[in-house]
């Protein structure tokens, strides 16, 4: 079957040192060689680099000085072909030579699609396929760690000896049932599949137990500052952004607006979201805000209460703390540098044993307080990411759940002593959820979807 060659910037748009048009498919050695004035690439060794200027044969005009980077199947990402050209960066150097390229026969890339006949061609597996996404787009080292991790495949090979092992149970049972006169087959008995079942049902239930961690890694904590206006949001998220992201005045209700950064607190990212300040009020533009707070309140993973040391507490506190039962939160009590009027007897009561903290942002005190109560409450122990195999993508959180409900439908057959054939249904359940995970019994339309997440020309 003939693949058609493929091309994309791979890149990001904009101005910078060089830009690279990549190449994918049996002809991308011939397209270029087209364009290319130089060495003959046709003849040139694998993995290697040549300088030379990339023409246009229509009217022998030079687009761009260059260097061509030569990739022979099957040692390439795609196991094809696979050319780069490293040109200057900026917009019109890059568009020209791509759009030499597609001229001469290759096609423009769907998103992912690189990515995408890596894995259609066996060179890596769908969760390896989604950790290259995980990669471009980590907001720590600790999130990068975890990516590459799968990138490398330990997931992978995990989730690859629990399916064998369920495979080599589910046909145990096919051949007693269809052998019975083999004596030399050991007997596939309740206890057996029991001993089996438990195996992989505490393999799953361990990486279901650090996934929590493994999301938060990959996804970060959408975190918001909430309290009344003037309480010291702004200067927050200042100090954790360590510049100057918010205006900060002596004026409330400066912030009439969802101000986002995402920062690094100890390995952990959050996505910091400053709210106009909670409160009632008769301006139109500030009240719009107070009702975009509100809505980012019921969307946050946590809530960073402030509120002032030198005020009384008020009534728009005492509504905010009834907003936030049942969710996670801090309590910030800032300005502690002026004279005290909060109640703090009342104040640990409204927060009913979260974390209340003490501050004075103006002279950042109270900030590595905060960072060990966020680390705390989201990492009992410190973050690992070289030991401890994570499971970060919700997806195959979502099919490690169905996983483990289907192994606990089959122990709880066995325990009511169901035959055998009629539990290795929910066994055979549980191989075809583990490998959705890898892309071993995932729908073409799935696998469609998922790449199509992916950035053009990766």
């Amino acid at each position: 079957m003939e693949i058609d060659t493929i091309a994309a910037i791979s890149t990001p748009v904009g101005e910078g040192a060089i830009s690279i048009v990549r190449l994918s498919g049996q002809d991308a050695i011939k397209i270029v060689k087209q364009l290319f004035k130089g060495k003959d690439l046709q003849y040139v060794d694998s993995h290697t680099l040549h300088y030379g200027k990339i023409i246009d044969p229509d009217t022998e005009e030079v687009a761009d000085e260059v260097i061509v980077s030569v990739m022979r199947a099957p040692k390439t990402f795609t196991c094809e072909e696979v050319v780069e050209i490293n040109c200057h960066g900026g917009l019109m150097a890059v568009n020209r030579i791509l759009e030499l390229v597609l001229d001469r026969g290759a096609r423009l890339a769907e998103p992912g699609e690189f990515t995408k006949r890596a894995f259609l061609n066996g060179r890596i597996d769908l969760s390896q396929a989604e950790a290259v996404m995980d990669v471009i787009q980590s907001k720590t080292s600790q999130a990068m760690n975890v990516a590459l991790n799968q990138l490398d495949g330990k997931l992978s090979r995990l989730i690859t000896e629990l399916r064998q092992e369920l495979i080599e149970t589910i046909a145990h049972v096919e051949v007693n049932i269809d052998y019975p006169e083999y004596d030399d087959v050991e007997e596939m008995s309740h206890d057996l599949m029991k001993e089996k079942t438990k195996y992989v049902h505490g393999e799953i239930e361990r990486l279901l137990q650090v996934a929590k961690q493994g999301k938060i890694l990959r996804e970060g904590i959408k975190t918001a500052i909430i309290g009344r206006p003037n309480v010291g949001k702004s200067s927050l998220m200042n100090s954790l952004v360590q510049e100057e992201r918010a205006i900060v005045t002596d004026v409330p209700g400066t912030t009439r607006d969802v101000i986002e950064e995402y920062v690094n607190v100890r390995g952990i990212p959050l996505k910091l979201i400053d709210t106009a300040g909670i409160r009632e009020t008769k301006d139109i533009v500030e009240k719009i805000g107070v009702e975009r707070s509100h809505k980012i309140l019921q969307e946050a993973d946590l809530v960073l209460f402030m509120l002032n040391y030198n005020e009384e507490i008020t009534e728009d506190d005492r509504k905010i703390f009834e907003l936030l039962t049942d969710m996670n939160y801090i309590v910030i009590i800032n300005k502690t540098d002026l004279p005290k009027k909060i109640n703090m007897d009342e104040i640990k009561e409204l927060a009913n044993e979260h974390s209340v903290i003490s501050m004075a942002l103006i002279n950042d005190k109270g900030i590595d307080d905060l960072e060990s109560s966020l680390s705390k409450l989201f990492f009992s122990k410190n973050i690992q990411t070289d030991d401890i195999t994570y499971v970060s993508n919700i997806r195959h959180i979502h099919l490690l759940k169905q996983s483990k409900q289907a192994l606990e439908d089959a122990m709880k057959a066995l325990e009511l002593d169901m035959p055998l054939d009629i539990i290795q249904i929910d066994v055979t359940r549980t191989w075809e959820f583990l490998g959705e995970i890898v892309g071993d019994t995932a729908s073409e339309s799935l696998i469609d979807q998922l790449f199509s997440q992916f950035c053009l020309g990766k």
